[in-house]
């Protein structure tokens, strides 16, 4: 594998800070950002210097119980070609469920969920990997991600997934600390029993970032300081093999450039001081597979383990994001926590893909507004399709923003006219069947008192 060496997570409001920080090798960029015949100049600078560009996939959902979508996958690939990278990176994980595999509606969770470690999930995971490999013109790498909850009845550890993972389709892994040090919090899992068993040889590099604990939960929030017990899983990590790569991810509430370089620093002296003891990875065994069951089974035979996988995480999604109950055997309390997250980050990053939003309305009431629009209604198209929607509920149903107050008339008209502009020449409000609808619930709010949050 190509040595990277130390990097960072180039992200557009850092551009300038990253492009001026010395020592910095290489840098990641999410790959729906960037634009195939529209690359960033600072990624274009940062590329004639000679810094290497990886894209980092998050929305292909490698670990859901659908094939990997083709335009997905060529978008990948262009953007790979565009930005001359040496290698992809894409998450285990799902981020949609429903729609023909269950025969029930599409939902979209907007962030990465963990797949169950099960044999089912494992066959449609492998055979997920080998078609995007297929599809890639550059080596695939995958990540173990951060989870609030665990599936019931898992068959595996983390690292005997990821080695059979490894095994059975010879990807690469993009082994991220922190999510390792989230899973201890939340779920009781033990990096170093991880570090063990996974094939440490199969690392492509790794990612170091920061979170923050709450309520004995552990958010890998990408937003705050790397804490000293990553920093610690990180030593480890080293001790067993020289990653080829090492890069700090941060996606919010950014530093000073300063404190970055003293993050970048604080992770070059963890490699350096790290004992190289010589160890080699003494991993346990993979888990045995069934006897009836063929660990490479063809895409006939991954038919049925597609099936039982769409039904289980369509059932968990809709739990997460549409008020349905919770399936059997997982913790109400975590799943609740994780449904609320789901909520806040649909509000934060349809604030960042539409500005205009919060402007419109407020900065105060966009967010509650958001909230409680959200939080009965599904994502289904992803997040520029979800901020219209919230604009089109809005204006259709006249919905409160503080309290029980209407949209005034001004704030009506510059939501119709931002609505207008990207959805057509007709606002919602203006079709009949939304104006008897606002009317009759008007009617209703003024025989009735308005509800107002205890």
């Amino acid at each position: 594998m190509e040595r990277l060496g130390t990097g960072i997570g180039w992200r557009p409001e850092i551009a300038e800070a990253v492009e001026a920080m010395p020592g910095v090798e290489w840098v990641e960029a999410v790959a729906e950002n960037v634009c195939p015949g529209h690359v960033p100049d600072s990624l274009l600078r940062l590329r004639e210097r000679g810094v290497t560009v990886v894209p980092h996939g998050v929305s292909l959902g490698l670990g859901g119980a659908d094939r990997p979508d083709g335009g997905r996958l060529a978008d990948l690939a262009a953007r790979a070609e565009a930005l001359g990278s040496p290698l992809v990176t894409e998450h285990i994980a799902f981020v949609r469920a429903g729609g023909a595999l269950t025969a029930s509606q599409p939902l979209e969770a907007g962030h990465l969920l963990p797949v169950p470690r099960t044999r089912d999930a494992l066959d449609v995971l492998c055979e997920n990997i080998r078609i995007a490999q297929d599809a890639l013109p550059v080596p695939l790498a995958v990540e173990n991600i951060a989870a609030l909850f665990s599936w019931p009845g898992e068959e595996m550890t983390e690292g005997q997934f990821l080695y059979e993972l490894v095994e059975r389709t010879g990807v690469r892994l993009l082994i991220d600390v922190a999510n390792l040090h989230t899973n201890h919090v939340n779920r009781g899992e033990d990096p170093a029993k991880a570090l063990t068993e996974l094939p440490v040889e199969a690392i492509a590099y790794v990612h170091v970032a920061g979170g923050f604990e709450r309520d004995g939960v552990w958010h890998d929030s990408h937003a705050h300081p790397v804490p000293r017990p990553v920093l610690d899983i990180l030593a480890d990590l080293a001790s067993r093999v020289s990653p080829p790569g090492v890069l700090l991810e941060r996606d919010e509430n950014f530093p000073a450039p300063e404190e970055l370089e003293r993050e970048l620093a604080e992770i070059r002296g963890t490699l350096t001081t790290a004992p190289a003891d010589g160890r080699a990875p003494v991993r346990l065994s993979p888990a045995p597979a069934p006897a009836s069951q063929d660990t490479d089974a063809s895409p006939h035979e991954t038919a049925p383990a597609r099936q039982r996988l769409a039904l289980a995480q369509a059932s968990l999604l809709s739990a997460l994001v549409a008020g349905t109950p919770a399936p059997e055997g997982f913790d109400h309390a975590r799943l609740k926590v994780q449904g609320r997250a789901l909520c806040a980050k649909r509000a934060d990053v349809v604030a960042k893909v539409a500005p205009e939003l919060p402007v419109i309305l407020g900065a105060a009431a966009y967010r509650p507004a958001f909230l409680s629009y959200a939080r009965s209604r599904p994502m289904t198209g992803g997040y520029r399709r979800d901020a219209l929607d919230f604009a089109e509920h809005l204006l259709d149903a006249g919905e409160s923003l503080d309290a029980g107050d209407s949209l005034d008339a001004v704030a009506r008209r510059e939501l119709e006219r931002w609505w207008r502009e990207r959805s057509g020449p007709t606002p919602p409000a203006a079709r009949p069947a939304a104006r008897l609808a606002h009317a009759a619930r008007s009617a209703l709010r003024r025989r009735r008192p308005a509800l107002r949050p205890s």
